[in-house]
């Protein structure tokens, strides 16, 4: 394979691995949506519990009900246990009544979300029929870091404060690929290891390649193109 070839494979690759990606492009609206049940309105009270601990009463063989609500010693909800129409659904709520974590169970496969004191969701972890995959969030709400083991193979994917993505790394059947981008998402580096040998390649500000190293069984070449992709000097 000719250096020419191998770096018209990389731009194809890259542009595989970025549509593979794209949940991470959009994970804020879609994966959010898991977990949109949150915002029902604060639960009535039950009844406060008693400060002595549960009563002894003979326990029952079954209880059936749609939802539970569990307080604290002041009368504050702090758990809540139902079914929804998204699906069964446990909340956990802090001292001020802000929820914490939560836990649904949908058509498509469970999801945890985590949120922060001011109520932002700073960790998404859903296991739907793709794979499991792992967001992380700012304390803007904004995600930055994402990993997930889809049929594909896995892939770690960084993000810059504006959700540009600015490195990709993922680990397919033909090996593992590294991808660096500048601060408008165009790649700019890249690295792969395959049957073939390392390559490395260099683009500008526009994502075209214009310079390629690489090491296959023949040896080392470095190869170098002007902006219209024309090769205007090679080593060997």
């Amino acid at each position: 394979m000719t250096t020419d070839e191998r770096l018209e494979k990389l731009e194809r690759e890259l542009a595989r691995a970025t549509r593979r990606n794209r949940w991470l492009m959009i994970g804020a609206a879609c994966l959010g949506m898991i977990f949109a049940w949150a915002t029902f309105a604060q639960p009535g009270r039950p009844g406060t519990v008693h400060a002595e601990g549960p009563t002894t009463a003979p326990a029952q063989a079954e209880v059936r009900a749609r939802s539970f609500v569990l307080e604290d010693d002041n009368g504050k909800p702090r758990a809540l246990l139902g079914v929804f129409k998204d699906g069964p659904t446990l909340g956990l709520f802090d001292e001020s009544g802000k929820c914490r974590a939560e836990l649904v169970v949908k058509e498509d496969g469970p999801g945890l979300a985590l949120r922060d004191e001011n109520g932002k969701t700073r960790a998404l972890l859903t296991a739907d029929k793709d794979g499991p995959k792992l967001c992380l969030a700012d304390e803007n709400g904004k995600f930055r870091a994402g990993l997930a083991a889809i049929k594909d193979g896995p892939g770690l994917a960084l993000r810059d404060e504006n959700e540009k993505l600015r490195a990709l790394l993922t680990a397919d059947k033909d090996g593992p690929k590294l991808y660096l981008a500048d601060e408008n998402g165009k790649p700019r580096a890249g690295l792969t290891a395959d049957k073939d040998g390392p390559t490395l390649y260099l683009a500008d500000e526009n994502g075209k390649f214009r310079a390629g190293l690489t090491a296959d069984k023949d040896g080392p070449k470095l190869d170098m193109l002007d902006a219209n992709g024309k090769p205007f000097w090679k080593a060997p």
